[in-house]
C-alpha cells in the first residue's frame, strides 16, 4: 500500500466530508479514495471516518491522526520541493569587506549567467573563517602566504604625499631629533594583520631602527585615515584602495608585499569547479594578479 497516497485520500475526505468531493479533489475515482482510505484504517487497526448518508465525519482515532496523516501526505511533496529549494539555492562564497562592490556584481552576474548563482557575503578575516568551519558558506577567501596563495595583491603604502617617482622608503618614518610630536606611524588595516605580511614588517622596522610603537594594526580602516589625514602616518594598502579613497599610493622601497589569498571550500571538488569558472573573476574583486588571473600591477 501506497501510506502517502492512502494518507493524502483521508485527509482530502475528511476536509470535504465526502468521499465524491475528496476523491475529485485528488483527480481519482471516488473508488479508489474509498478502498485507499478502508487500507490506511485496516492497517492502523481502526476507523478514521464515520460514514452516514448525508456527510463523513471523523472518529476519535481520526481527529488524534489527522495532523500526522497530512504531514505524512505532504512529504513527497515536501521532499521534492525541498531538493529543488537545495538544488536551486545560491553558492555562498565569503569575501574580504575591501572588495571592490561593482566587480563583485559582476561576478554575480556571471555566475548567474552560468545558471549557478553566487552570493558573496563581505566580512571580516577571522569571521570568514569561522563562517566556513560552521558551514555556512560554501566558499571563503582566506589569508595565504606566498607558495600556498592563488590570487596576490600587491602592497604598497597610502600617505596624504605621494612618493617619489611612486616608491616610498620606510626609512623615512625613522624619527628626527627636531621632532617633538608623536613619530609616524605604519598602520596595517585588520585584513593585512597576518604574519605573511606582518612578520616581514616587523623585521623591516626592526632593522630600520624604527620604535615598536610605529607599527601598529588599526581597529578599523578609519582610524588609520585619521593618522595617514593628520600628518605623516602611512597606511599599508593597495592601489585599488588608494585610488578609491583619492590618496596617494606608492609602493614599499625596501620591501615587495602581497595580500595573499586562496580558495578555501567545504568540498574540494566544488572549489576546483569554482576555480576554474570564476578564479578570474575574483582576482578582479581583490585588484589581484596570480595564477587566476591579473589585477592591478606586475610586481
Amino acid at each position: 500500500m501506497d501510506v502517502a497516497a492512502a494518507c493524502a485520500a483521508f485527509v482530502s475526505v475528511s476536509e470535504f466530508e465526502s468521499f465524491s468531493n475528496g476523491a475529485a479533489a485528488l483527480r481519482i475515482p471516488q473508488s479508489v479514495a474509498s478502498r485507499r482510505v478502508a487500507a490506511l484504517e485496516e492497517l492502523l487497526g481502526g476507523a478514521l471516518l464515520e460514514r452516514s448518508t448525508r456527510r463523513v465525519a471523523l472518529t476519535p482515532l481520526g481527529r488524534e491522526l489527522l495532523p500526522r496523516a497530512a504531514a505524512v501526505a505532504a512529504g513527497p511533496a515536501t521532499l521534492l520541493a525541498e531538493a529543488a529549494e537545495v538544488l536551486t539555492r545560491p553558492t555562498l562564497l565569503a569575501v574580504p569587506e575591501l572588495c571592490d562592490p561593482l566587480a563583485l556584481a559582476r561576478l554575480a552576474l556571471a555566475c548567474r549567467d552560468a545558471g549557478e548563482p553566487v552570493l558573496t557575503a563581505a566580512t571580516a578575516r577571522p569571521a570568514r573563517e569561522r563562517l566556513l568551519a560552521e558551514g555556512r558558506v560554501s566558499f571563503a577567501l582566506e589569508p595565504a602566504a606566498p607558495g600556498e596563495l592563488t590570487w596576490a595583491v600587491p602592497l604598497g603604502v597610502v600617505s596624504r604625499e605621494p612618493g617619489a617617482r611612486g616608491v616610498r622608503y620606510l626609512d623615512t618614518l625613522r624619527p628626527r631629533r627636531a621632532d617633538r610630536g608623536p613619530a609616524p606611524t605604519l598602520w596595517l588595516h585588520p585584513e593585512d594583520d597576518v604574519p605573511h605580511v606582518r612578520d616581514h614588517l616587523v623585521a623591516l622596522r626592526n632593522s630600520l631602527g624604527l620604535g615598536p610603537a610605529q607599527l601598529r594594526t588599526a581597529r578599523d580602516l578609519p582610524e588609520a585615515l585619521a593618522g595617514v589625514l593628520a600628518g605623516e602616518d602611512l597606511l599599508v594598502a593597495s592601489r585599488r584602495q588608494a585610488d578609491d579613497l583619492g590618496l596617494p599610493w606608492a609602493r614599499i622601497g625596501e620591501l615587495r608585499l602581497d595580500r595573499g589569498y586562496r580558495l578555501g571550500a567545504a568540498q574540494a571538488d566544488a572549489g576546483a569547479r569554482f576555480l576554474e569558472r570564476c578564479g578570474a573573476l575574483v582576482a578582479d574583486c581583490l585588484g589581484a594578479h596570480g595564477a587566476s588571473g591579473s589585477g592591478e600591477g606586475g610586481r
